[in-house]
């Protein structure tokens, strides 16, 4: 039986990696983003698979009206992926460079996993996948906003983990994908370990399809983790 997806976010990287995955494994896919015409680029290669919305995520008023569309048109819901994020450099924290991080990255990704979780509650089942990143293990001086917002992310995934496990009458997964440096537009100077998106990206499938609680991509970021959470902050912050 065909599923169901909704991938906020789908416009380029990871996220419009994964949508053409979930479609060639079956899902029809609801795809979203600010730019309409990559929308329209990435639905015309397949256009009874895919489903468009331009949708900006920081707009959560939004985010309401077009939740509410998709379950109109789709019925079920199997699998929503938070894909959208933003940020970048601060070297004298100003306010307007961090707004655009906090609205995307907290405020928009909280809007989504909250209507997501409440409507897979209602319906019984459904997966939640949020992008989070490496860069939630510490804080970091150059990009605190940015760091700040993904440990956010992370923290709130496992709290909605514990949420589902306590949930009795659906069977709902959560899981926490913790990408390193992927080239994406993100990933941007002289990085090590940097992955390539479709390898990163069919790591991300995977993980999905195991529903696992959460994700390192590329997986030998696991080991960098362990070392980011357990060395002092004077050493950290040599690297950070």
């Amino acid at each position: 039986m065909s599923k169901n997806a909704v991938i906020f976010g789908a416009t380029s990287g990871i996220g419009k990696e994964l949508a053409i995955l979930l479609v060639k494994d079956g899902y029809t896919v609801a795809i979203t983003g600010r730019r309409a015409e990559k929308l329209t680029e990435l639905k015309a290669t397949n256009p009874e698979k895919y489903i468009s919305k331009q949708h900006d995520a920081t707009d959560v008023k939004a985010t309401d009206v077009v939740f509410q569309e998709l379950i109109d048109e789709m019925g079920t819901i199997d699998l929503v992926v938070y894909s959208s994020g933003v940020g970048g450099p601060n070297f004298e924290l100003e306010w307007e460079k961090e707004v655009p991080t906090i609205e995307t990255n907290v405020v928009g990704a909280v809007k989504v996993f909250g209507l997501a979780y409440n409507l897979f509650r209602e319906q019984g089942h459904g997966h939640l996948v949020g992008i989070s990143s490496i860069a939630g293990i510490r804080g970091n001086r150059h990009v605190p906003c940015y760091f700040a917002s993904k440990a956010f992310m992370n923290s709130y995934l496992e709290s909605l983990w514990m949420k589902a496990s306590r949930t009795k009458k659906a069977k709902i997964y959560v899981t926490d994908i913790v990408p390193g440096f992927v080239e994406t537009k993100m990933a941007t100077g002289n990085t090590f370990w940097k992955a390539p998106l479709d390898k990163a990206t069919k790591q991300v499938f995977t993980a999905i399809k195991k529903k696992k609680k959460k994700a390192y991509i590329t997986k030998r970021w696991r080991l960098v983790a362990i070392f980011l959470r357990l060395a002092p902050a004077k050493v950290a912050m040599k690297y950070l």
